[in-house]
């Protein structure tokens, strides 16, 4: 029996990641959707429909249409700074959405994952494991909480699938990271200052897309926490990211977050505890220096 999937943001990092993955499992019909065009590298293996998450209309036509066993939702605004402006299209694209989708997965019975963010918390107790009180701090981890709300006082079966700092490069390398940033400025000769006050377990984009279809492929209902299996400060990235690369850690100085001048609050200790996801998925991230390794080798690719 072949598995219908549907993935949202299909042209972003995850849903581009996810669309490599999933069109390797031979048991899987992979539907992607993302707002206007295809922009994907490849089209074999899958079928391409446009779908603006925050139009309802248009979510419950290709959703009821498609009719997916599985709806893996990794759209999102996941700007920080813009949700903290522009508030109206983070609640349209955040909870509104959300909604949508919980609408159109109930009136055919599929089951959600959706994906989160550790954003949710307040960052003063981290890592977290999936029993941790939410307590945003900013607007975009607030939009997070409301969204995970929707989906948990939902009558469909889900989980949710909560993630930290994703990493990974684009096919349109249209976003950096903190490897390709330091990577860049210290080939450049250039002097960077890097926090040491804030703790994440950054995620490999490779990574999230298998935590998400190792939940999908079971249909595994509940929380879980798909992350790196490191907490690190973006200074101890910084410095790893040098010694891959073999470039010179003097250009790296340490700084705190109030250097940096940002309009939304950052929780300043998360990272996640994985315990959950290792034993009831067999889910097993890389670790940080791996990831560079599979950026590297994707650089050369």
């Amino acid at each position: 029996m072949k598995k219908r999937i549907l993935i949202t943001g299909a042209n972003g990092l995850l849903g581009q990641k996810l669309v490599h993955l999933l069109t390797q499992q031979p048991t899987i019909e992979l539907i992607a959707t993302a707002r206007g065009d295809n922009r994907l590298p490849f089209s074999e293996g899958y079928v391409y429909r446009s779908m603006d998450i925050t139009d309802r209309q248009q979510v419950l036509d290709v959703i009821t249409e498609t009719r997916p066993d599985v709806v893996i939702h990794g759209a999102a605004m996941t700007d920080v700074d813009k949700c903290e402006t522009q508030k109206d299209a983070c609640w349209a694209q955040n909870v509104h959405a959300v909604e949508y989708i919980v609408e159109a997965c109930s009136t055919i019975d599929a089951f959600l994952v959706h994906v989160s963010t550790d954003f949710i918390f307040d960052g003063a107790a981290g890592p977290y494991d999936e029993t941790a009180e939410a307590n945003p701090i900013s607007f975009y981890g607030w939009s997070k909480q409301a969204g995970e709300s929707v989906v948990r006082h939902s009558a469909i079966r889900w989980a949710i699938a909560r993630t930290v700092l994703v990493y990974g490069i684009a096919h349109d390398m249209s976003r950096s990271n903190i490897i390709l940033w330091v990577k860049k400025s210290l080939e450049d000769g250039k002097n960077i200052k890097v926090v040491t006050d804030q703790w994440r377990s950054p995620t490999l984009a490779e990574d999230l897309a298998m935590g998400c279809y190792l939940i999908a492929d079971q249909e595994a209902e509940g929380i879980f926490n798909i992350s790196g299996k490191e907490v690190l400060t973006p200074y101890e990235m910084a410095i790893r990211t040098a010694d891959y690369f073999s470039l010179d850690k003097s250009l790296i100085a340490q700084a705190d977050a109030s250097t940096f001048t940002q309009v939304a609050r950052r929780p300043p200790r998360t990272g996640f505890v994985l315990d959950k996801a290792r034993t009831v998925l067999g889910y097993d991230p890389h670790s940080f220096e791996e990831g560079i390794a599979v950026l590297a080798s994707q650089l050369n690719g």
